[in-house]
């Protein structure tokens, strides 16, 4: 079972890591990490560099795609080289997925058009401009397209597309192995449950870090 998460310049960690930990432990799961050219990776924070051992054309037809998101996804929504890999992918593809933004790559590659979709909360107002119908769950089902809100919910996506392939005992056993016990210190995780200045405050600082790697 191929899983494909593709990889690209200002993607966001956790959005590729935190499914890669609950898929990589499937039986008979192979992760591929892959981008248009294989290599380094810088990710959004430019602290950390991940590896893609693969080019996108080495993996035409993966059974998985997860797709993560990232302050990247926004150069990359008129990438036709990608868009195309993930329109391919999708034909094939057991399941297709995204994490945080990534969902605006695949509403991007026209694959949302119409559906319910979820991303991080900041950017549910071009979700809906590529065509989707943005929702506030943190994972949401339609058909074999899932999409899985901001960061964290990735791994929330992951153990629930690993009890629809290999079972709930499998999931569940993987979710032990991981020590996934979520106990947040504050209940501040959501748009609908954050003070309004916190909301205020994290769209000020998302708004420089866009612009500060604009004119990088």
């Amino acid at each position: 079972m191929d899983i494909a998460i593709p990889l690209y310049d200002r993607m966001t960690a956790l959005d590729a890591i935190g499914p890669y930990e609950v898929l990589s432990r499937l039986p008979g799961a192979r992760v591929r990490f892959v981008a248009k050219t294989p290599g380094g990776i810088t990710t959004d924070n430019k602290m950390l560099t991940l590896i893609a051992d693969e080019a996108l054309d080495d993996v035409p037809h993966p059974d998985i795609i997860v797709v993560p998101g990232g302050l990247g996804t926004r150069d990359l929504l008129h990438d036709e080289p990608l868009l195309n890999w993930i329109r391919t992918a999708h034909e094939t593809s057991t399941w297709t997925t995204s994490v945080c933004t990534g969902a605006l790559l695949l509403a991007a590659a026209g694959l949302l058009d119409g559906l319910d979709a979820t991303t991080h909360w900041i950017a549910r107002d071009l979700l809906a401009e590529l065509g989707a119908n943005p929702v506030a769950q943190r994972v949401v089902v339609q058909g074999k397209i899932v999409t899985a809100a901001g960061v964290s919910a990735g791994i929330d996506m992951a153990l629930m597309l690993a009890a629809r392939v290999r079972g709930p005992q499998v999931a569940q056993a993987i979710q032990l192995g991981i020590e996934y016990d979520p106990q947040p210190p504050f209940d501040t995780g959501a748009l609908e449950k954050a003070p309004p200045e916190l909301v205020t405050l994290l769209r000020g600082l998302a708004d420089l870090e866009e612009a500060s790697a604009t004119h990088a």
